[in-house]
């Protein structure tokens, strides 16, 4: 659970590739978290009586109806992100008696993650968290990173691959490259 001032989260970026990932709420909160999990090729299951029409065009599977016991069966990651407190409750709920680790939208306390505010480019990920405290705050600072972090970033993130696979020290001005872009951050 997270909870209180003294939890420290564990950060961790996660492989998905076909890994079942529940979504239990139909609107836009649920929608953002499938988005998310469709780009780390989750296998994104939506379980909502009401399904937008963005949210069903990423499920590999929807089910059109209220949340039931058992509907997190094989599930590797599950998302309560319903408007309605008691469903998102029953969901941690079931999702802690699997040994599930679980989002809880609307009661990050309820669950056992806390999802980042992340920017990418390429393969470059910065991911900033409140620990649920403040998503506003974790949106805010990421906006602020993007602008250091152009789109540039791709490209040097795949040259310094290449250099670490082949074995070759980088070159000056791919680390002047770097110099110049981090340098933005201290203004």
């Amino acid at each position: 659970m997270i909870e209180g001032e003294n939890v420290v989260l564990y950060p961790i970026f996660l492989d998905l590739s076909g890994r079942r990932c529940v979504v239990v709420g139909g609107g836009g909160v649920a929608d953002r978290k499938a988005r998310k999990l469709l780009q780390a090729r989750a296998e994104v299951v939506v379980i909502s009586p009401e399904v937008g029409a963005e949210l069903e065009s990423v499920a590999v599977e929807i089910h059109r109806r209220e949340y039931r016991e058992g509907d997190l069966e094989g599930a590797y990651l599950a998302f309560a992100a319903t408007n309605v407190r008691k469903v998102n409750a029953a969901v941690a709920r079931e999702a802690k008696e699997r040994g599930i680790p679980v989002n809880v939208a609307d009661s990050p306390s309820e669950g056992d993650f806390a999802l980042p505010s992340t920017l990418r480019r390429g393969r470059l990920q910065v991911a900033v968290s409140t620990g649920g405290a403040s998503p506003t705050l974790a949106r805010r600072i990421r906006g602020e990173l993007e602008e250091a972090f152009g789109p540039e970033w791709a490209g040097i993130v795949e040259e310094f691959d290449r250099a670490r696979r082949s074995g070759q020290e980088r070159d000056e001005r791919l680390e002047g490259e770097v110099s110049r872009c981090l340098s933005r951050l201290r203004g």
